[in-house]
Parts: structure tokens; sequence; C-alpha cells
């Protein structure tokens, strides 16, 4: 398992370790304890271990639990609060509908990433999670906006160091939630990306649909830090629900095919270079017509379209070995180097060595052969197309 750049670098000073509220709770389920973006967090369960967590996760009718409660959550108040976060990120927010949620990026001057994040649109105020190794410099960034932009009315709100985010995960997601949130709350038409302010089990919480894993699944904010073990004890009263680390949180998502920021993605990778164009919009959308993001003129002509950089994120597969990140990815010939893996490891599901990184962009089709350097020798590779898993993610009935 790989623990991301950020995350150790965010850790690597005197300061003291955070505790979730949810500590005390991984220590009596067994929980592994590592450093990871400044908190103690359980990196796998003992008696259980990466595999069978992962495992879990995946199969039919189960469901894991994770605790993230080292993400930072905000709420943005203020009738400028949606034209405010879009002179900080790439994505649409003001057009988000009432309890839409998006993944959007920070980028800084230059386009490069700060961090991603998932915006959603609570009626009266805008829901923000960033990530939990990001979110120091995340905020001292949009301070830095809020004094350039004094004259608008919006406010930021950090939830504190102690705010609990939960995620639940799997295709027994959805049964094991249900009968914790109000009567009458239909599950079925509750779609992906969208969040809510409800109850769980009677306890205030924000719950939104979605997730990091490729699975259907939620992340409940929990509105008062003293209810948290309380609801997480609910999840778990479900015989289907297990806990699940670090670990296999990794796997899982490199998996789906989703970025780790401080591995695959950092402040000198544009949303070009990172496909994740999608996150601006599509072609004649108005934040690509429009632009006004920060670094908007690096990654887009005037037109919108997007410009063209050296290299691309992609995926890899059919080496016969695991490949690290920082392992050097060579043409077909091992004899130039044309880029870098970011993730790498053995898919439980597949049986085989996946990865994710970047090539020079002439390189990037699906299927087109490369070697990888893995212990000094060079491994025949491929590009390869991600999500390398299929996902399960929730489609509401038509």
């Amino acid at each position: 398992m790989m623990l991301s750049r950020a995350g150790r670098r965010a850790f690597a000073s005197d300061a003291p370790l955070l505790k979730t509220m949810l500590y005390d709770m991984h220590l009596e389920k067994g929980g592994k304890m590592v450093p990871f973006a400044g908190y103690e967090l359980p990196v796998q369960y003992e008696g259980v271990g990466v595999l069978k967590e992962h495992m879990h996760c995946r199969a039919p009718g189960k469901a894991s639990v994770f605790d993230v409660g080292h993400m930072g959550q905000i709420k943005w108040t203020g009738k400028d609060r949606a034209a405010f976060l879009e002179k900080c990120v790439v994505g649409d927010i003001a057009g988000l509908a009432d309890g839409e949620g998006r993944l959007s990026l920070l980028t800084n001057a230059e386009g490069g990433i700060l961090d991603d994040t998932v915006i959603t649109n609570a009626g009266d105020y805008i829901y923000m999670v960033v990530n939990g190794a990001c979110k120091v410099t995340d905020m001292a960034y949009m301070n830095e906006k809020l004094a350039e932009n004094s004259g608008m009315d919006v406010q930021m709100n950090y939830f504190g160091d102690d705010a609990t985010l939960v995620a639940l995960q799997g295709d027994g997601a959805k049964t094991a939630l249900h009968p914790l949130l109000p009567d009458g709350f239909d599950m079925e038409r509750f779609a992906f990306m969208t969040g809510v302010d409800t109850t769980v089990g009677g306890y205030a919480c924000r719950v939104t649909r979605c997730g990091y894993t490729g699975e259907d699944g939620f992340e409940i904010g929990v509105s008062n830090p003293a209810d948290s073990v309380a609801v997480a004890e609910l999840l778990f009263a479900n015989p289907n629900v297990e806990p699940c680390g670090l670990g296999a949180r990794d796997s899982l998502r490199l998996e789906a095919g989703l970025c780790l920021y401080g591995n695959d993605l950092d402040d000198t990778v544009t949303p070009i270079e990172g496909t994740l164009l999608w996150t601006i919009g599509p072609k004649g959308t108005r934040r690509r017509v429009e632009q006004g993001f920060p670094g908007a003129a690096n990654c887009l002509t005037e037109a919108g379209a997007p410009k063209k950089f050296s290299r691309k994120r992609v995926g890899f597969m059919g080496h016969a070995k695991p490949a690290r990140p920082g392992a050097a990815i060579f043409d077909a010939a091992g004899e130039k180097q044309v880029g870098v893996v970011t993730s790498g490891t053995v898919s439980p599901i597949l049986g085989a060595p996946i990865a994710m990184g970047f090539v020079e962009t002439a390189l990037g089709k699906n299927d087109t052969e490369l070697t990888v350097d893995i212990r000094g020798k060079k491994i025949p590779t491929k590009v390869a197309k991600m999500p390398f898993v299929e996902p399960n993610y929730w489609r509401v009935p038509e």
C-alpha cells in the first residue's frame, strides 16, 4: 500500500498527530494505526488485511466503512458564494441544481491543480470537501482569494479538525443506510453525486451519495462530533458492514481509475494533462467559454478548446510485475524514457498489476506498447483504458 506523497508531507513535522473521533473504535476493532495527512488512521485491521478488506467492499450485498475524518469540510454562505468559488475552481458551481454536487479542481495562476474537491449546492449554502493533506493550504489560498474579492458577500466556515466524515461504500451500502434514514426517504431516487441534510439513526448528518471506490456509496458528515461513534456503531450493527483501512482504499480507487492527490496530481499538472478536462465542462459550456478560473489562459484557447501539452495521464496494464510510483516508462524498445508511473498495485479483482502515470501525449493512445523499468529490468506494458474495473455507481431507474 502506497500512501500519497501529499499525505506523507502533511505529517513530516514535529506537530503531534491528530485523532479522529473514531480513533478508539479503530483500536477496538484491531486497526493498525499509521500517520496520514496529520492524523492517526487505520491502514488495515488485524486478522483481516488489505486484500480481504478490498474484496469485501467489492462483494455483492456487502459494504465497508472508511474513516475519512481527516478531510476538510467547509460551508460557504453569502449571496456571492457560487460566483466566488468560480474564481477558485474550474467547474460550473453557479449551475448546480439544489442538492447536486460535482468534482472540481482548485487551480493556481498557471492552471496547476492545487487539490481536487467535491462541491455540492446545499440550498442556502455550498458544502465543500477537500483533501486532508491539502486542507490547510487550500484554506490559506481561498483566504487570499477572499481578501482579493473583499467586496463580495461570501463567508468560509471550516467545520474543524474534529469534524467527522464517514464513507460507507459497496453494493450493500444502500441497504445498510436506508433503515437509518427518516421514514419515507426515497433511496431509489437518491442520485449519485447528490446530497441532503437529514438524520442517520436520529442524528443530524449531511449525506452525499458519492465515494472514491468505484462502488455505490455515501459520505456521511456527522453534524455534532459527539455523535460520531453512535452513528458509526449504527452502521456496524449491520452484519454485512465491516471496517476498511487506507490500504484497501488506495487499491480500490486505483482499480476505479481515480486520482490520488500528491501521487497522480500536483500543482504542476493542469486539468488537460491530468485528462480532467471534463471537470471544466463539455465543449461550448459556460466555463469553457467564459473561463475565469485561475490559470484558464494556460489551459484553454480563447474559443475554449484545450491547449496542447506534451504529456497526459494514462493507465497501464500488461506488465508482469507490479510497477510502483516513480518507475520510469520507456518506449517499446526500452531506449527512451517517455513517462513515469505515479500509482501502481496488483488489482485484487483482476489478479494482475495495474498502474497509472504520465506519458508523452503522442504515446497516450490505448494499447500503445511501452516498457516500464522494474528493478532495473525493462518489462513490456501497454497503455490501458481506465477505469480498470467496471464501476458500480448508482443509476436512478428511468
